[in-house]
């Protein structure tokens, strides 16, 4: 059975009031189950085409329709039950007392009932490990702490679509690893996962799709072991593969790229094996 659309952008440009064109002629399908990495430089256009897939910006030309719905006639509070959207900047979405209120601010919006409400409330706080969180003012958080905070907002909703932007932003090594585990955990319970970032180990790490965006355009789209492949080309757009990736290439590894260190350990130990078998034999 065919893949199910979720989100189907078709000829989209966009250019914002001052003048700059951010979209020029975007064409893409996301599917049901996909975990996609949107990458490209700064000004590339990758946040906004995904600021696109919940309503926040609206074509200049063209349509995005999410699960049947032309965001252009959708209010973005219809888009947040579909599409759950988590800034970079935490501090752009965060504006209640508490954690708990802020947490439960959406939900009121939404007219969820206080018993759901407090379900949902409780449920994301244990998630994220806010519980002794629940009472301070977000803006006396660190950083890493807001992030969570804006990702438990976007959690309680349970919408079927999540876009990270940036999503490991202020954590340390334990904080991204926690955040990380939590969208890998919606993406295996059924969930569409998009993430907008810079880290390319993440993109080996967890996304099955990469969208490399570049002036505008969707340049690349395809698997991360393909996308690496156009090493050369990546390079002089100043993304870079992770390091293990660029170490199996500069060894000559011409096929797939090699995504972590199992698999270039793999690689390396059948390049030496025969070898090895060879100096045996000739001794």
């Amino acid at each position: 059975m065919a893949n199910k659309e979720l989100i189907v952008v078709q000829d989209v440009c966009y250019t914002y009031p001052n003048g700059v064109e951010a979209l020029r002629g975007v064409n893409l399908v996301i599917n049901k189950g996909d975990f996609c990495a949107i990458v490209g430089q700064n000004g590339s256009g990758k946040t906004t085409l995904a600021k696109h897939f919940n309503g926040l910006l609206k074509p200049t030309q063209g349509n995005v329709w999410v699960e049947g719905y032309n965001t252009t006639q959708c209010r973005v509070s219809e888009m947040s039950r579909l599409v759950g959207y988590v800034f970079q900047n935490p501090d752009d979405m965060l504006f209640c007392s508490t954690v708990e209120e802020e947490i439960a601010f959406g939900l009121r919006m939404l007219r969820f009932t206080k018993e759901e409400i407090n379900h949902r409330v409780e449920n994301v706080l244990e998630l994220l490990k806010l519980q002794g969180l629940r009472t301070q003012h977000p803006f006396a958080l660190s950083l890493g702490d807001r992030q969570r905070v804006a990702v438990a907002c976007v959690l309680s909703l349970a919408p079927e679509i999540f876009v990270f932007d940036e999503p490991t932003t202020g954590q340390d090594h334990l904080g991204a690893l926690s955040i990380m585990s939590v969208i890998q955990e919606l993406h295996t319970k059924g969930c569409t996962i998009v993430i907008i970032t810079h880290d390319m180990r993440l993109v080996a790490e967890y996304a099955s799709r990469v969208i490399v965006m570049n002036r505008g355009q969707s340049i690349i789209d395809a698997p991360p072991a393909v996308a690496f492949k156009n090493y050369n080309f990546l390079e002089e757009l100043s993304l870079r593969p992770p390091q293990v990736t660029q170490l199996a290439t500069l060894l000559g590894h011409d096929e797939h790229a090699i995504l972590n260190t199992k698999d270039f350990c793999n690689w390396l130990s059948s390049r030496i094996k025969p070898n090895v078998q060879n100096q045996t034999s000739e001794a």
